[in-house]
């Protein structure tokens, strides 16, 4: 039974470190008024009728703190390539010369930034309720192993592990947003 209980505890970490990983990939599509090829992730074009992530059809590269560059492989689809920033979330304007895109990012307005801190908090909570989640299916399962003959003591003590984890998950996600909000609002 104590090994079952190990494979539950091992399960719970795995599950909350991907829920901290998926955050901060979450995280790095919210701009900061430097330019990343990281914040285009999201975008798909269609590509011979099908959706294709923008990185498989064009290199994406930034030539300055302010500037990216998109290069596709093939200059037919420089229009799709347009049409899908433009329709992004992203509020930026492609500027198409022929050969490649360039997006020119704006300085962030406070205002700007104080709207992208709210949307990083939004964030990092969708991440720290996927790990709450998470501790509750894994409670779940050790009262289940519990009524399959588990000792109660070692099923308490598994749940007090499982919260350690779960505390220690959640403060990651808050130095994340924490270095987020700084990076944000940093001029």
């Amino acid at each position: 039974m104590e090994e079952e209980i190990k494979k539950v505890l091992d399960k719970a970490k795995d599950m909350m470190h991907k829920s901290v990983d998926h955050t901060s990939s979450e995280l790095s599509k919210i701009r900061a008024g430097k330019a990343m090829p990281s914040m285009l992730d999201g975008i798909s074009v269609e590509y011979y009728g099908i959706p294709t992530p923008l990185s498989q059809v064009a290199s994406i590269n930034t030539p300055d703190a302010k500037t990216i560059a998109i290069k596709p492989w093939e200059k037919n689809i420089l229009v799709e390539i347009e049409k899908a920033i433009q329709n992004s979330d992203l509020g930026l304007n492609p500027v198409n010369d022929g050969d490649f895109i360039r997006l020119n990012i704006p300085a962030l307005t406070e205002e700007r930034r104080k709207d992208l801190v709210k949307k990083a908090k939004s964030e990092v909570e969708n991440g720290k309720v996927s790990i709450r989640n998470v501790r509750k299916d894994i409670n779940d399962a050790l009262k289940k192993l519990q009524k399959e003959g588990a000792s109660e003591d070692s099923i308490k003590s598994a749940e007090e592990d499982v919260q350690k984890i779960t505390d220690s998950f959640i403060s990651k996600l808050d130095k994340i947003f924490e270095e987020k909000e700084k990076d944000i609002m940093t001029v």
